[in-house]
């Protein structure tokens, strides 16, 4: 019994408050030591990103990944190279689906391919960029360039169809062929 406070000496944690349960339950040393008596030693200071070795996913996953993103940048050169002359891209798209028409709608085919090809390239760029913060901790990233694909494919595709609708001759000629 302690004459200071009037109560026996506190055995097994019971007086403790959760706060420090919870931090000897997490380092046990911290306990030995206190019943042993000593001092315990302070906590190993975490290591820092530059000392750590950067984890490593799956090698499945790398490989497909890097397969992934050098097939997106060679779909995104191409494509920008070709949205950077709307008219001809949209005449090819239509001798494709069997439709004989010409797009005459220029200013807005070339500032809205132009766009679209803006939204490719930093559609890419930002996959790129995820893919690889993923990579460098260690987790599954795969589906980051599927996703980064679709998201941008919708992004350009809206923008693709409006210098479509500028030419309303084009997209009828356009939906009677697919219509045959």
């Amino acid at each position: 019994m302690s004459e200071a406070e009037g109560r026996p000496r506190p055995q097994f944690g019971e007086y403790a408050t959760p706060e420090e349960q919870r931090a000897r339950i997490q380092r046990p040393e911290v306990t030995e030591s206190l019943e042993a008596g000593v001092a315990p030693q302070p906590e190993p200071a975490p290591a820092t990103a530059s000392t750590a070795p950067a984890a490593r996913g799956p090698l499945a996953d790398r490989i497909a990944t890097f397969v992934l993103l050098v097939y997106g940048l060679i779909s995104t050169i191409s494509t920008i190279v070709q949205l950077l002359d709307f008219p001809g891209y949209a005449e090819r798209a239509a001798q494709i689906l069997g439709a004989d028409a010409t797009y005459t709608a220029l200013s807005a085919g070339y500032v809205w391919g132009a766009v679209a090809s803006v939204v490719y390239a930093v559609g890419y760029l930002l996959t790129a960029w995820l893919t690889w913060r993923r990579l460098r901790r260690g987790r599954i990233a795969f589906w980051v360039p599927l996703v980064g694909f679709v998201a941008t494919t919708l992004v350009a595709g809206a923008c693709i169809t409006i210098a479509l609708m500028a030419d309303p001759a084009f997209l009828s000629a356009l939906t009677s062929a697919v219509a045959n």
